[in-house]
């Protein structure tokens, strides 16, 4: 396995609304797993990163969080998508493609561009 990075800037909101539209409700070690686990464990997430960005979203209505269990039976702030962070995920996620593909534009051989 290579070398983990840090989540790249300006990126791991739009994570942590994926994270929570695919897998529901989930609590911020949860949610700080799965996103290393679905980038391969390759990126290495920072909590005192992770934990500012959520109360930042739920400031910003993006995400709700309620007190409940977790499956280790520890009590946890579990976090939820709102309808607005539904909105702000399609948001950046066309954001997000748009970026990646005017860099792959500049990436790309002279060949490949009209």
């Amino acid at each position: 396995m290579g070398d983990k990075t840090d989540v790249w800037q300006g990126t791991l909101a739009l994570m942590v609304l994926k994270t929570l539209e695919t897998m529901g409700p989930l609590h911020g070690y949860g949610i700080a797993r799965r996103i290393e686990q679905t980038s391969g464990d390759l990126l290495s997430l920072n909590y005192g990163t992770l934990y500012p960005a959520l109360l930042r979203l739920e400031q910003e209505g993006s995400i709700t969080s309620e007190w409940g269990v977790s499956e280790n039976n520890r009590k946890a702030k579990f976090y939820r998508l709102t309808r607005s962070g539904r909105a702000q995920l399609r948001k950046e996620t066309r954001e997000w493609e748009q970026a990646t593909a005017i860099l792959a534009r500049f990436l790309a051989t002279g060949e490949d561009l009209p």
